[in-house]
């Protein structure tokens, strides 16, 4: 019989088994999905970062590799990593031939697999949602950086009310069984705070999926499809007015959610 520190244990290699099928099957549409690969938050990564030509970088679970690429022309080495290596594998088939300095590694972001305080700056974007252990994730994210690193965290996030939260991350599963949960800014900053990690500057962001484009990249199927839809035309008056759910002729065109841009540095002690 499991305990139940043994049945969490399963439950979390079954959502990493799940990430890496999932992303698996869609590597290319990461790579190419424009609100993946051409978000104006990579820009502002750069001008936040300052990043130095003698840098040694991690982008941790890169997915399509927009991080990566958008750092490796001002550092020395970028390690990029994830978890699924068909996805690494078409990020270096299509980095190789603009990058010399791009090091590729299959890892976990909960066990990563590299020494202490070896990076200047760690970035993770657009990923956490997928991560069952947020805490673990945070601390071998601190643990990496030298003292006074930065950190760099871009992800979707929950309101704080309760019941959004929850209508959010349903939607989320729903359509992407590989999500494991979006966390609130509240939950965000005691983690960092706990890994000493210090916030120095953030940034609240809206997002607008298009819905069409949004539920094909992950479904598997037209019923999945229409339970994600139901799931959406369910949502009440404030729901859908938190959101931005916008519908015509029963079709649904977009929403909105929210997205935090944060900076920390590790503290030295």
């Amino acid at each position: 019989m499991n305990d139940g520190k043994g049945a969490d244990n399963l439950m979390e290699e079954q959502i990493k088994e799940k990430v890496k099928d999932v992303f698996g099957r869609n590597a290319d549409k990461y790579r190419t999905s424009e609100i993946h690969a051409q978000g104006d938050d990579l820009a502002l990564l750069v001008e936040w970062l300052e990043p130095q030509e003698t840098w040694t970088v991690l982008d941790i679970a890169t997915g399509g590799g927009h991080v990566t690429k958008a750092l490796a022309p001002y550092v020395q080495t970028v390690f990029s990593t994830d978890l699924t290596a068909q996805m690494l594998e078409n990020t270096a088939n299509h980095l190789d031939s603009l990058f010399e300095n791009i090091s590729y590694v299959i890892a976990d972001a909960e066990a990563l697999p590299f020494l202490s305080h070896r990076f200047d700056a760690v970035v993770c974007r657009i990923a956490p949602h997928h991560f069952p252990n947020p805490e673990k994730f945070i601390q071998e994210a601190a643990r990496v950086l030298k003292p006074n690193g930065k950190f760099v965290l871009i992800d979707n996030i929950t309101p704080e009310d309760p019941k959004l939260a929850e209508f959010m991350n349903q939607t989320e599963k729903l359509r992407d069984d590989s999500h494991a949960r979006c966390l609130s800014k509240a939950e965000w900053r005691g983690l960092l705070r706990s890994s000493g990690l210090a916030e120095s500057k953030s940034l609240d962001r809206k997002k607008t999926f298009q819905y069409p484009t949004w539920v094909a990249r992950t479904t598997e199927s037209e019923e999945q499809v229409e339970r994600v839809k139901q799931h959406l035309l369910s949502a009440d008056e404030e729901t859908a007015s938190y959101f931005s759910l916008k519908v015509q002729n029963g079709d649904i065109q977009s929403f909105v959610i929210d997205e935090w841009m944060v900076m920390c540095t590790k503290k030295e002690n």
